[in-house]
């Protein structure tokens, strides 16, 4: 493979940016979807102002444990077709979100569809029957004050309530203001006419992969000035990589708590990541522990990555270049048959690797790549997954 080189972020860029071979690897398609489904109120254009608005949410909330038995139920006075909610030594009725509601539904036993469709008076009888005969008795409310007193959250007594701005700060240590003052920025483009990727773009509305909304954080950050090599491409050039991250959160339960760091080679103007590599991930439940889980375990995975040399990830990627296990077309049928690839498969993973190398495949890198490009092709979620699950273990096996 040569020398590995970890190129100086200075150095020239070809057409504003690295030639990159978008071919090989994974396409993960988990920042895209937010990217896509995000409206512009969700979108942040630096670290700083996410934090601002979620921690200025969590100052003007409060989480507080009461006894089901003692919430009332009733249609709102301004409106009689919203329900309102009188907690335990609160001078104010509380007004449910969406969510909030959803939540109270489900631990009463209620489905939250049907009751939507009943007037608010008769929708909030069933609510108060099921409250009244809790048999847990307790629940934990999350409540934000913003005008009016919304009731965001109702869990378990027992839930461990990791908050929005807390997972940001601990971003924020890494990665500053997300823009470019550290090595860890919002990514840049991938040019398709040239195959060329610039990480230099505006950061705007449309180019930004901070999020944040009544019920969730989701952050997507990469180091895409300091591109790695890992090997040569066909041509001779560099096979070019970059360390990326993205990590999630809800404060409302809405969903876990979880990060995933990984390699790639470029990110498209609709976000999806190609040439993906390595990819990690933790998940935290918002279990009774949670707090003490994100702490010793979460923030400390991603300082370790972002501060980490990318030196096991290049030799890891050099053995398996090196390990030669195919050399005769017997070899490689047989190599893949006994993992699981049937006749065709094994013609197509064979085939779409001589289409890009100019060669048959002979080391586990080569079948490697036809694989996660034969998943490519798949239409089904699952058997796309399945094809890319088995990639990443037979890499793992290396060495």
């Amino acid at each position: 493979m040569g020398v590995v080189e970890v190129l100086d972020p200075v150095a020239p860029m070809r057409a504003g940016g690295w030639k990159v071979d978008v071919s090989r690897g994974e396409r993960n398609g988990r920042v895209s979807s937010e990217w896509l489904n995000r409206p512009d109120d969700e979108r942040y254009l630096s670290l700083d102002d996410l934090w601002a608005s979620v921690k200025g949410r969590s100052d003007r909330s409060r989480s507080r444990v009461v006894q089901t038995a003692d919430i009332r139920v009733e249609a709102a006075r301004d409106n009689p077709e919203r329900l309102h909610l009188m907690l335990p030594k609160a001078q104010e009725p509380v007004a449910p979100t969406h969510w909030a509601f959803g939540q109270l539904a489900s631990i009463v036993g209620a489905p939250a569809s049907y009751l939507r469709q009943l007037p608010a008076p008769l929708a909030g009888i069933n609510l108060q029957y099921g409250l009244t005969n809790h048999r847990a008795e307790q629940v934990k409310t999350f409540e934000t004050e913003d005008g009016r007193t919304e009731l965001r959250a109702v869990t378990g007594p027992d839930y461990g309530r990791i908050h929005d701005h807390e997972l940001v700060e601990a971003v924020q240590r890494i990665a500053g203001n997300g823009t470019g003052d550290t090595r860890w920025k919002v990514p840049g483009v991938l040019d398709w006419s040239t195959g060329v990727y610039n990480p230099d773009v505006e950061i705007s509305r449309d180019t930004t992969t901070l999020y944040a909304s009544d019920r969730d954080v989701f952050l997507f950050l990469v180091d895409d000035r300091n591109p790695i090599e890992a090997g040569r491409l066909p041509d001779g050039s560099p096979d070019l990589y970059f360390r990326g991250f993205y990590c999630w959160n809800s404060e409302v339960g809405a969903k876990t708590l979880g990060m995933a760091s990984f390699y790639l080679r470029a990110v498209c103007q609709n976000r999806n990541l190609w040439g993906v590599e390595d990819f990690q991930e933790i998940k935290i439940r918002h279990s009774k522990y949670a707090a003490s889980r994100f702490a010793l375990e979460a923030a400390p995975a991603l300082t370790r990555f972002a501060n980490s040399s990318p030196q096991g990830f290049v030799n890891g990627i050099k053995a398996a270049r090196q390990q030669i296990v195919a050399r005769s077309d017997e070899d490689r049928a047989d190599f893949l048959r006994k993992r699981g690839f049937s006749k065709a498969e094994s013609g197509k993973i064979i085939e779409k690797v001589l289409m890009e190398e100019g060669r048959p495949p002979e080391s586990i890198f080569d079948f490697v790549q036809g694989i996660t490009r034969l998943a490519r092709d798949k239409t089904q979620q699952d058997a796309r997954l399945d094809m890319e699950g088995r990639a990443k273990k037979l890499l793992d096996r290396v060495g």
